[in-house]
């Protein structure tokens, strides 16, 4: 049982890491929009749904189905490294934590791969923004639903905040083998896995901080997405040239999940 299990590990594993450069793909797309909202003030979705239909807009829609197989290629390794993953970390609560991070990987790449499926077949990038004000507007007139709310911007911005603190320790090089990568590389690859960790746990810190305003609030309408965060940010002191080094940082996590496409354990 134990050979079988390996023999579907294996192709598993080598087919979510193919898919981990669409997944860094879509953030390197991500940051060519964020760099437009401050050259020349983007009107449309700064967000992986206005990547992914960038993506149908310029390289074409073969290229967009390809991307979208990736996503649920990586989704369905993140699942598994969820359920099975990560037995070379001896520390108990460590392997907890880097599983549950695997989890809500595995659900962003389902998430992004039916988006792209969803684009890909003519169906439009949809609006963000306006889902997650829905879907805080229904939970909200739950019993309770304020309060709920207000958890799950809790749980988001503890996401963030972990997020940040791996980009700082450079903890997720423990991740990779460093011998897989190309020789003399590794510096560089801590250097720009620290900025790209960073700058993704900001925004997604930044989107619990706006589903916390709409649970304070009881508005849902103060709850977005990942363009409402960018766009929120912009609109701050010094707001273009933070959205200028978040731009930088989401092209730096896309770099980051090329070369841990090769190297992750």
């Amino acid at each position: 049982m134990v050979v079988d299990a390996e023999r579907v590990a294996r192709p598993v594993q080598k087919f979510g890491k193919a898919g981990m450069v669409a997944y860094g793909a879509v953030y390197v797309v991500l940051a060519w929009l964020a760099l437009q909202v401050v050259l020349g003030g983007r009107k449309e979705n700064t967000d992986q749904n206005g990547a992914l239909a960038e993506i149908a807009a310029g390289p074409g829609v073969a290229v967009l189905w390809v991307l979208g197989i990736g996503l649920f290629a990586f989704a369905l390794w993140q699942a598994m490294e969820t359920a099975v993953g990560y037995t070379w970390v001896h520390k108990k609560s460590k392997r907890l934590r880097k599983r549950v991070s695997s989890g809500i990987r595995a659900g962003t790449g389902v998430v992004l791969g039916l988006a792209a499926v969803r684009i890909a077949s003519g169906g439009g990038a949809g609006d963000s923004d306006k889902k997650q004000q829905e879907m805080t507007a229904t939970v909200m007139d739950w019993p309770g639903g304020q309060f709920i709310v207000g958890l799950v911007a809790l749980v988001v911005i503890i996401v963030g905040v972990s997020g940040i603190v791996t980009g700082v320790r450079g903890s997720f090089m423990d991740d990779l083998n460093a011998a897989d990568l190309p020789a003399g590389s590794r510096k560089w690859v801590e250097r720009i896995g620290k900025v790209g960790h960073i700058a993704k746990g900001i925004s997604i810190a930044a989107i619990g901080g706006l589903i916390g305003a709409a649970a304070l609030t009881r508005d849902p309408g103060e709850a977005g997405g990942l363009d409402a965060a960018l766009r929120t940010l912009a609109g701050q002191p010094f707001g273009m040239v933070l959205l200028g080094a978040m731009a930088v940082g989401f092209a730096a996590f896309g770099v980051y999940c090329f070369a841990a496409a090769r190297a992750h354990r």
